[in-house]
């Protein structure tokens, strides 16, 4: 009498195997786009924080983002932003102008604005876009109406 399995039985378990793999591998690709969204968007959140806070307390804004925010120079250094002077245009998925996070200065203020850019059917940027909350912008850094 001989112990061990027969063809079939281990064709069963290869056959239950690639079940469990196919439904598993889509699974841990949309955990990796998710943490990627969570983060840029994290950073997005933070770099204007940062970017409000060194306005306040020093009462001027930078032309280069990067020296007020090291969310955004996270950003840049990952390659999910573009900077130019007061301005960080930030890519995500196939969409190279997802959102742009920029200071616009007047003769008397400045304000942090971010704005949405196309999405079109990407994924990832329309979920970046609904993470970050651009409704509480355009926010005064500077002017006749922020109190020192």
């Amino acid at each position: 009498m001989k112990n061990a399995f027969t063809m079939i039985e281990l064709v069963f378990v290869i056959v239950i195997l690639g079940i469990l793999a196919a439904v598993a591998i889509p699974k841990l690709s949309a955990t990796r786009s998710d943490a990627e969204v969570s983060k840029i968007a994290q950073n997005v959140m933070v770099g204007a924080s940062e970017i409000a806070s060194y306005a306040m307390s020093n009462a001027k804004t930078e032309d280069d983002l990067k020296l007020m925010s090291n969310g955004i120079a996270s950003l840049e250094g990952s390659g999910n932003a573009i900077l130019s002077t007061k301005k960080a245009v930030i890519s995500i998925g196939s969409v190279s102008d997802c959102l742009t996070l920029e200071i616009l200065t007047g003769a008397s203020d400045d304000n942090l604005t971010i704005s949405l850019g196309s999405a079109g059917s990407d994924n990832k940027c329309l979920a970046l876009q609904s993470a970050v909350d651009a409704a509480k912008y355009p926010m005064k850094l500077r002017g006749q109406s922020v109190q020192y």
